[in-house]
């Protein structure tokens, strides 16, 4: 687990950087990339597959596999961007396999139709004690969206993914990603979403029990495997740089 000296050293230092210090040989430091990652790999996940358990399977994986080949990562995009579409390729391959993913066709009746972000305002004490209800209840209505509008929300409105990461991720132009952002906020209830304001960025929570079971298992794995971050290897289904 990381050391409190290690977490003083890792404040200062970029993803990249410590990327550079693992293919160095310093591979305990690829636990402050998961911490650092852990919460947004959990909710792209979640917005595909929509199941917890599942969920955090995958990005077991998505860990286990950047690490394996973490030496082709070349810094073209920023890591975050690298592993966020590896975690998102991952989960599409697994509904594929499922039998369970369908694209969809946008839904143009929404376009004509504006719905711009709700100013944040300081909950009075009623408004706290409901907060969680309130949060339970935008999780559920975000769960509804279709898939395409679902993943978007959910890295530009949840994540805050800027709109450029988020067409880098998802493969597709940054025109759609206004797009489909536009739609899926559309699709959400005006007065449900009101009624979250700047708490949206608390929801599908990634809790510390979790993300310390994630890091365990995931070292677990590449013990087992015997993966060597710094050996170059080929016919990896990466994300391009």
């Amino acid at each position: 687990m990381v050391t409190a000296d290690l977490t003083r050293k890792s404040q200062s230092l970029q993803d990249e950087e410590v990327v550079r210090c693992v293919l160095a040989g310093d591979t305990s430091m690829f636990e402050i990339l998961m911490r650092r990652h852990n919460q947004r790999l959990y909710r792209v996940a979640c917005a595909i597959l929509r199941n917890d358990a599942e969920a955090e399977d995958l990005i077991q994986d998505t860990y286990v596999r950047a690490y394996q080949y973490l030496s082709q990562f070349e810094g073209r995009a920023k890591f975050s961007t690298w592993l966020t579409r590896i975690a998102v390729n991952e989960a599409l391959a697994r509904k594929r396999r499922q039998g369970l993913y369908k694209e969809l066709d946008p839904m143009s009746e929404y376009q004509g139709e504006k719905m711009d972000r709700f100013a944040s305002t300081r909950p009075s004490p009623e408004e706290q004690a409901s907060s969680s209800e309130t949060l339970r209840l935008l999780e559920r209505a975000v769960a509804t969206l279709p898939e395409i509008y679902r993943t978007v929300f959910v890295l530009r409105d949840v994540e805050d993914m800027d709109t450029g990461d988020t067409a880098a991720v998802l493969n597709i132009s940054e025109e759609n990603v206004k797009t489909r952002l536009h739609r899926a906020r559309a699709l959400l209830r005006k007065k449900l979403y009101a009624q979250a304001g700047s708490r949206a960025s608390e929801a599908f929570s990634f809790q510390a029990v979790r993300c310390d079971r994630v890091v365990r298992n995931v070292f677990r794995r590449i013990e087992e495997l015997k993966i060597d971050p710094g050996s170059v290897v080929t016919g990896f289904g990466a994300p391009g740089q």
